[in-house]
Order: structure tokens, then C-alpha cells, then sequence
């Protein structure tokens, strides 16, 4: 501890400061030197806060202890931050009080006796009661230090310390509005502690409204007043639903020249509860109109009728361009009465869910689903443990193998393409002496990971799933896109869907299975005409085949004329218009408007270049800005079940029911902004899409003998951050790859499939997919 030279000397109890615990004063050659108890380090001067900054690692006068516990560290940055924090406040009294005494020298001329210029300073503590200020020099020894003691004395009666006053002088915990500077980690264990006991989910941080929440409080300063239950539940809320209502007019104006679509979102809620929550879509943003309780409704197809009757009605029925539900037959019927109704609006059957039961579909096939499982295997070891996980982000710098989806089925082709893009890292993993030395590799399911990673058979199966799947998948994002309104596109996006497939089988007995599920999900409500109207008024299409179109793109674009525009004047005009159109005559055929259909959105390329056919310009607008999904935004944690509760409050019932209305809305908008998320496959945030991919297998389970331990677990990097933007890009690329080959084709309905010679062999890889 201290050598024979050295003399220990005693800490006297007057050594307030929590350093004086963790450190030695020595007398030796006659001066007194302070020496830390951990690295037994001399120092010479600078006194109690130099050991302070010591043991606190903090690189300013003192080098960092290299033995010091966390505890203490922690403790000793704590102390300096407080001492930070009481030497800021007593700059700023100062401060004050020599803006005060400034103004008292010149409302009297400066003839004020220097000794009465302490007496504003209770006047600045706000009539606070007597307390003592100790000042004394810190890290001095007991005979070398001296207490000096002032008394501010404030009028009678005295009033209360008051809290902010407290935390500074008592040095307790600093409550919000104290003025105080807290580093980050205080300010993220601040938040941590609000969102842990409040119960607030943890992906609330991934808000678009979380970043501003914070910058405002700070930009309010100190002294914010604490809004109160009551506050949020008032005047808040009320504000809200004023901002969220304002929304909706400047949208209500849009609607009429882009028209608009009624989105009947239907879904089955974990009690069984059958709800459709209807959203008003046009390109400018989807507003969130009310939820209701279907559960009685939508087997009947005349009180369904009733039910969209009446949302027409309160939209507008001149604003309507389509009313989008399920394809479920009484849907079906309902949709059709209401067209009899309406007589200028389509009932369109939703394309996302079709889509979305094509890929299901495909997955059920013996094969596919049997190297679904597989994959499973994998992403179920991998993902349950600590160890194996660390090592797999390792070897892909940070990349998860599970990728989200919106849906069940179109996240297995999603997550298969993700693992087939990583399969030389993990062929890497399991061949490192790293998994060769570690205890999970003699585990049935390590063993089972390494067979499966090692087979060709497997690898190869995946990449044929995915370029058969792919062109579905990216076609399910189009018609979900927030980005470009898919009526323009669906129509050739569906024919190219079935060309990738024919191209990559080539043998018509192959293909001819995913065609069939295709067709089946896709015609049992035909014709679209919006669809094929969509694919006639897109120039980047149009002109591609020349004008030469199938009876099929025709007539649904003569349907949409008839049906659109009521008035017979305006459709004669409109039939004179489609030869300019035709001809690219005028501004269409402009050099601008050449480049332009590949660049613009087919709507803005007709209201930009469509001046000289005004009638066929506002048709092709209205179409063209309409989107063919009904499916919203993510529901998770809003109550909408808890609305349809009959035994509540009526009043209560109200608040909750705006409260929804404002929830929904915001995260309709925040979709529409948010350009990227943190995604962790694991999280229970995401269990609903991806628990059978994150789950071990019950046959391969490690055994008892484990301990597992999440905290060892390696976060997700920033490489693991999902861009929304992501999807455009894909949607983008797809659009690109639409050559005029496939163009033509969806334009004259050519399919010629038996003039293409089969060939006896498929890729490799292919072939097993429809065995």
C-alpha cells in the first residue's frame, strides 16, 4: 500500500466529496500526495478532483485508471456531472444578480454603495429560506483547507426549499426544467425508464413523431410545465382531431380532380371479430373514414350492400372513381348492386389480397413447402441462439437472414431470397474453426444447420423458388406502393408475372402449375376494366405497341368512359380526343413528352402534356391515380376492438372512438413519411409475421443444459435497418425490366404458348418444382 518513506495519513470526517473513499493521502519527502487505491498511481497536485476525473476514466487533467470498477466509474462521472451542473448555476446567479445591481446602479445614477449589492439576491432565490453555502477548497488536507460560510437571509415568513433549489444544494436526482446539461446516456435512461413502467411499446421510437417530440421540449427550455392526464385526454386530443380533420378537407379538394378509391380493409381480430376498418385513397395521401363491426355483415351480401351504399354516400359518390373490397362472393354480389346504384363508379375486387393467396398457394406446393421447413431449420437455430447468432452477424457484417414481410406467405419468399444472397457467408461460418470449436455445432439442430448450409440440393432449390416467386412478390409490392399509384401498371405487371415463370420452366407441363393458381386467383372476377384502361392510357405502354391493343384493353377502356363520364357530350368529345392521343398529335407528341413517359407518373405526364385534349386528360387522370389495394397501414396496439364493445361509457365510447380516428390517421401519414425502421427479428413487435422462423424446432431443441442468456446477444447493426425505400427501389427496377416484348404481349393478350418449342431440359434447379 504506501512504502516505508510513506506515512498514511487519516481522512478526517469533514471529506465529503464520495472520491475521499477510493484513494490514500500519504505524507512522504514533507508534502502530502493522494494516490488511488486501485493502480496505486501518485498524484502531486490538482487535489480530490483530479483523482476524481481518474477514477472516472475522464481524459482531462488525470490519466484514466486502468483497474477501477464499473461501480465506481459510473459513481465518480455522476459526481463530476453534479459538480458541472452546481458550477453552472452559480455562474448563472451570478450572473443574474450583476444584471440586477446593473439595473439598480442605473435607476440611481450608479450612486449605490457597493455593500448593498447583495441584497437583490433572495429577491433572484424567489423568497426562499435561509440556507448555508459552504465553500471550501476541495483535496486540501485538514489543516491546510478552511470553511468559509455565508448566510443568505430572506424576508419573513419563510417559504418553503423549493425542488429545483433542492437538487442543486442537496444533490438528489434533477427533476425536468431544472436548466440542468445531461449527457446522452442520462437523457436515453430518462426515456428508458418512462417507456419501461409506462408500458409503452418499444417500436414507438421508430415514430416519425419521436425525433420532434424531443427537438420540441428541448427548443421549450427549461421549466416546461408538466401536462397533466387530463390535458392529453382534453384539449390535446381535441387539437388533434382538429389537425387530423383539416387533413381531410385538403384532401376532400383533391378528390375531386384526381378522384378517389374506398378502401374496404376487412380483418378478423384475435376474438374472431370480424372488422372493416374503410379509408378514402387518392395519390395526395389515405385518410382513415371509421371501423366497424362487420362480424353479421359480411356473410349477407344485401346488409354489406347497405354498408358501402352508405360510405359512398358520405364520401361523395361524384369523387368515387372504384370502391375496392375482398373477392369473397358475397363481396361479390354487394359490389355489383352498388354499381347498379352508383351507375358512375367500379367495384374492383382487392389485387393485394389476391396476389398475396397466389403466393400462399405456391407455398403449400409439396416441394416449395418442404424447402420452406428447411429454411426454417436453419433461421430457428441460428435465431434462439446467442452464440450462433453473434457468429452469423459476423460473418455477414451485420445482415439479418430474416427478412419482414406484410404477410405470412410473402415473407417465406422474401426471407428465402435474403438467405440464398448470404449463402457463401454462412457456407463461410459453418466451415471456421470458430463453429468447428463451439458447443452448438454437436447439437442436433447445430448439426442439422450444417448439413442443410453444406447441401447443393438445398441452395439450388431456393434460387429456383426465387426466381419463380420473385416477379409475384415485387408485383405485391407495386400494388401496395405508397410511392406510385398501380392502377397503370397492374394489368402488364400480372402478364409479366406469368412470363418470368414460363421463361424460367420453359416446359409447359411445369409452368402450367403456377399459371393455373395464377388464373384462378386472378379471373374469378373478371373483367377489370380500370385495369385495362389503366395499361391503354399509360404513354409508356401505349406507344410502346403502337396503339394496337386486344379487344379486352379496348372495351375496358370504352367501359371506363360510359361508366366515368355520365355525360354523352363529354364521352363524344372524349372519342374525338383518343385519335390525337393515338397520333400523338400536339403536345403529346412534343420531344419532352417522348422522354417523359418513362420518367413521369403516367398521371403527372398527362396533366403535364395533356392540355390539347382536355376531357380525355381529366379521364385519364382520375384512373390513373387510383391504387388497386385495399389493404392500410399496420394495426398493431390500436384498440380498434375495444370500440365495438357494447357495455362502455357513451361519452367515453366518443373520446375513444376520435382517439382512433387521430391514432390511425397519424400512422397512415407516418407510412407515407417514415424512410427507414430498425428492424430485429426477434422482437416480440414482430411475432406475428415471423414466429415460425425464430422458433427452434421441438425435435432438434438443444436440451436443458443450456443457459441462455440475451445479454450477451450482439445487437442488429445499422446494416440491419430496413429502408422503406427499399420497396420503391425494387418496384422501380421492376417497371424497368417490363421490355416491349412483354408489353406487347399483355397489349395484344399473345401468349403463344404452343408455338414455343419445349425443351427437354429446365434450368438447373427448376425442374424438381413441380415434381
Amino acid at each position: 500500500m504506501a512504502s516505508a518513506s510513506e506515512i498514511i495519513l487519516p481522512i478526517g470526517t469533514q471529506k465529503h466529496d464520495p472520491a475521499w473513499k477510493h484513494c490514500l493521502m500519504i505524507r512522504s519527502g514533507g508534502r502530502t500526495k493522494l494516490k488511488c487505491m486501485y493502480c496505486m498511481k501518485l498524484f502531486l497536485g490538482g487535489g480530490i478532483h483530479r483523482i476524481k476525473e481518474h477514477l472516472a476514466r475522464h481524459k482531462v487533467n488525470a490519466s484514466c485508471c486502468p483497474k477501477v470498477p464499473p461501480e465506481v466509474q459510473v459513481a465518480m462521472q455522476q459526481s463530476l456531472d453534479g459538480a458541472a451542473v452546481r458550477k453552472k448555476k452559480k455562474l448563472k446567479l451570478a450572473e443574474e444578480v450583476k444584471k440586477v445591481n446593473s439595473g439598480n446602479n442605473h435607476a440611481e445614477g450608479g450612486q449605490v454603495d457597493a455593500a448593498l449589492q447583495m441584497i437583490p439576491v433572495p429577491e433572484i432565490l424567489g423568497d426562499i429560506a435561509p440556507i448555508q453555502v459552504e465553500v471550501r477548497e476541495e483535496g486540501m488536507p485538514k489543516e491546510r483547507g478552511r470553511k468559509k460560510r455565508a448566510r443568505y437571509t430572506s424576508p419573513p415568513p419563510p417559504a418553503p426549499l423549493p425542488p429545483l433549489v433542492t437538487a442543486l444544494e442537496v444533490g438528489v436526482p434533477i427533476k425536468s426544467g431544472s436548466g440542468a446539461t445531461m449527457d446522452k446516456d442520462q437523457v436515453y435512461m430518462a426515456i428508458g425508464r418512462f417507456l419501461y413502467e409506462a408500458g409503452v411499446p418499444l417500436d414507438a421510437v421508430n415514430s416519425v413523431y419521436f425525433q420532434p417530440m424531443l427537438d420540441a421540449i428541448a427548443s421549450a427550455g427549461p421549466g416546461l410545465e408538466m401536462f397533466s392526464y387530463h390535458d392529453f385526454r382534453g384539449w390535446i386530443l381535441k387539437r388533434s382531431i382538429e389537425e387530423v380533420n383539416n387533413k381531410l378537407l385538403r384532401l376532400k379538394g383533391m378528390w375531386g380532380r384526381t378522384g378517389c378509391s374506398i378502401l374496404a380493409d376487412e380483418w378478423t381480430t384475435e376474438t374472431g371479430k370480424t372488422l372493416i376498418n374503410f379509408l378514402v385513397y387518392c395519390p395526395e395521401g389515405t385518410m382513415f373514414l371509421k371501423s366497424v363491426d362487420a362480424s353479421h355483415i359480411v356473410t349477407s351480401a344485401d346488409t354489406l350492400y347497405e354498408l358501402l351504399k352508405h360510405v359512398v354516400e358520405e364520401v361523395g359518390a361524384a369523387n368515387v372513381v372504384q370502391v375496392i373490397t375482398n373477392n369473397a362472393e358475397s363481396h361479390a354480389i354487394a359490389g355489383k348492386r352498388l354499381t347498379e346504384t352508383f351507375p358512375t363508379l367500379f367495384w374492383t375486387p382487392c389485387a393485394s389480397q389476391c396476389i398475396d393467396a397466389m403466393l400462399e398457394d405456391i407455398g403449400k406446393l409439396e416441394a416449395i413447402s418442404g424447402v420452406i421447413e428447411n429454411a426454417k431449420t436453419i433461421t430457428g437455430f441460428i435465431y434462439n441462439h446467442a452464440i450462433v447468432l453473434n457468429l452469423m452477424r459476423k460473418y455477414t457484417n451485420g445482415k439479418d437472414l430474416i427478412i419482414p414481410g406484410d404477410t405470412r406467405a410473402a415473407m417465406n419468399f422474401i426471407t428465402l431470397k435474403s438467405m440464398t444472397s448470404l449463402k457463401e457467408e454462412l457456407t463461410a461460418m459453418v466451415g471456421s474453426e470458430e463453429w468447428m470449436e463451439c458447443p452448438y455445432s454437436k447439437k442436433p439442430g447445430g448439426i442439422a444447420m450444417t448439413n442443410l448450409i453444406g447441401s447443393l440440393e438445398f441452395w439450388s432449390s431456393c434460387a429456383a423458388i426465387v426466381r419463380i416467386t420473385e416477379p409475384i412478390v415485387r408485383v405485391l409490392k407495386l400494388v401496395d406502393s405508397n410511392k406510385r399509384p398501380a392502377m397503370g401498371y397492374i394489368y402488364v405487371a400480372m402478364h409479366q408475372v406469368k412470363q418470368a415463370i414460363k421463361k424460367e420452366l420453359v416446359k409447359k407441363r411445369d409452368y402450367m402449375t403456377y399459371w393455373d393458381i395464377i388464373d384462378w386467383r386472378w379471373d374469378r372476377q373478371l373483367p377489370r376494366p380500370l385495369h385495362a384502361a389503366g395499361f391503354f392510357l399509360n404513354p409508356q405502354f401505349f406507344y410502346s405497341i403502337q396503339g394496337e391493343v386486344s379487344n379486352e384493353v379496348s372495351s375496358g377502356m370504352l367501359d371506363c368512359i360510359e361508366r366515368l363520364v355520365p355525360e354523352t357530350k363529354v364521352q363524344d368529345k372524349i372519342q374525338k380526343e383518343l385519335s390525337l392521343y393515338k397520333s400523338a398529335a400536339g403536345d403529346l407528341g412534343r420531344k419532352m413528352a417522348v422522354r417523359a413517359r418513362q420518367t413521369l407518373l403516367p398521371a403527372e405526364w398527362w396533366s403535364t402534356y395533356g392540355g390539347g385534349c382536355p376531357n380525355l386528360m381529366r379521364l385519364a387522370v382520375r384512373i390513373l391515380s387510383q391504387t388497386c389495394s385495399a389493404r392500410g397501414c399496420e394495426r398493431i396496439h390500436i384498440p380498434f376492438e375495444q370500440i365495438h364493445n357494447q357495455r362502455m361509457n357513451y361519452l367515453e365510447h366518443q373520446r375513444l372512438c376520435d382517439l382512433i380516428f387521430v391514432r390511425y390517421n397519424l400512422r397512415l401519414q407516418q407510412r407515407q413519411l417514415l424512410k427507414s425502421k430498425p428492424f430485429d427479428p426477434i422482437s416480440i413487435d414482430n411475432i406475428d409475421i415471423v414466429d415460425d422462423w425464430i422458433v427452434e424446432k421441438s425435435e432438434l431443441l438443444s436440451g436443458a443444459d443450456e443457459d441462455p442468456n440475451w445479454m450477451v446477444l450482439n445487437p442488429p447493426l445499422a446494416s440491419g435497418v430496413l429502408s422503406e425505400n427499399s420497396d420503391d427501389v425494387e418496384v422501380e427496377a421492376f417497371i424497368a425490366g417490363l421490355d416491349d416484348e412483354v408489353i406487347r404481349g399483355a397489349g395484344q393478350d399473345a401468349e403463344d404458348d404452343d408455338d414455343i418449342k419445349e425443351e427437354d431440359e429446365s434450368r438447373d434447379g427448376a425442374s424438381f418444382i413441380c415434381n
